[in-house]
């Protein structure tokens, strides 16, 4: 043990511990595990229902009516009006979110993919006026690829047998 680790616990009043190989490491790596393991359900459920119901709204216009959040040189190449393409969005969505549910491997890449493009669009749509949104949507982006690495581990975790097949 070093004097460093030594005159530290002293002054702190702890005995210093070494148990990166003993019981307690253990059951660290298992809570971290199944920490890990919960974050992985509580970013898949939320990356499969919101694209879906998002989704559904492109349609139906329930929020906020969709076409005014397109920026006007996307509506100028896409077919058709801003209506029909929040159709082709809303599509998008649904599909990502079921991608999701079904391989979050694969799906939570799509949904970062798709979140990208349109942090993209807000920040080209009158400027600065939709950059708080912008930054929301950037900010779930992050959760996606979180949950893309955390399916990257937990996955092949589960089908090991490391992990159980759920988390609670």
């Amino acid at each position: 043990m070093s004097s460093v680790t030594t005159t530290r616990s002293s002054q702190l009043g702890t005995t210093p511990k070494a148990e990166p190989n003993g019981a307690s490491g253990a059951a660290r790596e298992r809570a971290l595990g199944t920490a890990a393991h919960q974050a992985f359900w509580l970013l898949r459920i939320t990356f499969t229902v919101a694209p879906i119901l998002f989704g559904l709204d492109k349609f139906f216009n329930w929020s906020v009516f969709w076409p005014d959040y397109l920026a006007g040189w996307i509506n100028s190449i896409a077919p058709g009006n801003a209506q029909d393409f929040m159709h082709f969005v809303g599509v998008v969505e649904i599909l990502a979110g079921i991608l999701v549910f079904v391989a979050p491997r694969i799906g939570s890449f799509v949904v970062a993919a798709w979140l990208a493009g349109i942090v993209i669009n807000l920040l080209t749509k009158n400027p600065p006026q939709y950059y708080d949104i912008a930054l929301r949507d950037f900010g779930l982006m992050l959760g996606a690829l979180t949950l893309g690495r955390l399916s990257l581990a937990v996955a092949p975790a589960r089908k090991s047998g490391v992990l159980p097949s759920r988390p609670w």
